[in-house]
């Protein structure tokens, strides 16, 4: 890889299936590094799966380098013992990458089918055809884990070049006031 080239990792929560998927950008070109899914024995006990999940973060950080991390969060379920196992899957996920010195974004899983197809309400399928228009691979994978998590990698990757992602941000107070003269106080 280039060394103007950026490393994401998207990041698929889950107890039973964990997907990731790692995009490089490089200027104004992504592409696919890798996709894949952690698949955990429902079976074994819960604690041994969190551990199994940031055995897994830890090597794919340490072999691919990201620069950022993103992660879908949960969404609302019914079942309030699912939800809080995935939320500290998606908890184990996120301090693993802080811990790596890897920074974290979260995107509602609304936000990221958005993102990748224009439709907040697509379907696993659409988003996964849409990656393989974006990325320009054919690849068909085993569970769309992997593709979901690739989907939210592409996604921070458009959030974090979005022209709206930097509009108005100032860059300190001195250059907010540079920008707005008109709002100092004056004696």
């Amino acid at each position: 890889m280039a060394n103007n080239t950026k490393i994401i990792l998207g990041i698929d929560p889950g107890t039973i299936i964990m997907g990731y998927g790692l995009i490089a950008v490089t200027g104004q070109q992504v592409q696919i590094i890798e996709m894949g899914v952690l698949k955990m024995n429902p079976k074994k006990d819960h604690y041994e799966r969190l551990r199994a999940i940031h055995d897994r973060m830890m090597g794919i950080i340490s072999q691919h380098k990201p620069v950022s991390c993103a992660i879908e969060a949960p969404f609302f379920g019914k079942n309030v013992q699912s939800m809080l196992k995935l939320g500290r899957a998606q908890g184990v996920a996120i301090a693993t990458a802080m811990q790596a010195g890897v920074g974290v974004s979260e995107y509602s899983p609304k936000k990221v089918k958005q993102s990748i197809t224009g439709n907040g309400n697509a379907n696993k399928e659409q988003v996964w055809q849409m990656l393989q228009r974006i990325l320009k691979f054919t690849e068909q994978p085993e569970y769309l884990d992997a593709t979901d998590a690739l989907a939210v990698a592409v996604c921070h990757h458009f959030q974090e070049t979005s022209p709206l992602a930097t509009a108005g941000k100032s860059k300190g107070w001195d250059k907010f006031l540079q920008q707005h003269p008109e709002r100092l106080c004056k004696p």
